[in-house]
């Protein structure tokens, strides 16, 4: 037998619950058996869509685990380690902060001579979402997974589109209406390059780094639906165990 860790997320904590699990499994165990067997011992949810990570790496259903292995159970996300934003953005920073985003003076620290562009995506908290007033957001993350894909993305924006830099701060915890929960920074030779970075990296950030959010209304709370995972992470029906 072997023991693994299993780390809910967003929604599904309310439902498997907000602590790490122990769950102790056969040898040679899969994800898929492990989805299993959390159906068949908890009132638990249908599996189908999430995606699971092994030891902070995403993984499918067929993966084999191994004794002391962490599982990330990974509802579509909804928009990482360092706790504050840098002093100054150098190319390819990226951060998980719980502190308000000093959105003016990264972009200022993004700009050198080279540069014919600067591109900025300042995401902000708004009044409303679902016909309802919102009083506030809560924000949080598989922090080591998330700051890991973070840094990856900044790398593939900068060799896909050919951009000098790339800044991407996001906040965790609460936040109020007007605070920016995440900033985009893309410095380019040339326009063309820095929009399209841009726009690739908050779509794919929003996708695939482990990040949730949790609105409060004035009348109830709920976890966003997210974006579903793209093709090859997400659980298919086949896979999620006892889907019905």
């Amino acid at each position: 037998m072997i023991q693994v860790r299993v780390l809910p997320f967003g929604v599904l904590k309310d439902w498997l619950g907000a602590a790490p699990t122990t769950v102790e499994l056969p040898e040679g165990a899969t994800v898929a058996a492990l989805l299993d067997h959390l159906h068949a011992s908890k009132i638990a949810p249908s599996f189908q869509g999430i995606a699971v990570s092994v030891n902070a790496e995403y993984v499918s259903a067929s993966h084999t685990l191994y004794e002391g292995d962490e599982i990330g159970l990974l509802p579509p996300v909804s928009g990482g380690s360092t706790t504050q934003p840098p002093q100054e953005a150098n190319p390819g920073s990226v951060a998980l902060t719980r502190d308000p985003i000093d959105a003016s003076s990264l972009v200022a620290a993004s700009k050198q001579g080279e540069d014919g562009a600067v591109v900025v995506f300042d995401g902000i908290v708004r009044n409303h979402s679902r016909n309802r007033q919102t009083l506030h957001l809560d924000y949080e993350a598989y922090e080591e997974m998330a700051l890991n894909q973070m840094r990856t993305l900044a790398a593939q924006a900068r060799e896909k589109y050919g951009v000098r830099h790339v800044t991407m701060i996001h906040r965790l915890g609460r936040l109020g209406i007007g605070e920016t929960s995440v900033l985009i920074v893309v410095a380019s030779a040339h326009r063309a390059q820095a929009f399209e970075a841009s726009r690739w990296l908050i779509d794919t950030l929003k996708k695939t780094v482990p990040i949730w959010k949790k609105e409060t209304f004035v009348d109830g709370a709920v976890w966003a639906a997210g974006e579903p995972f793209p093709e090859g992470l997400a659980i298919a029906p086949a896979e999620a165990a006892h889907d019905a």
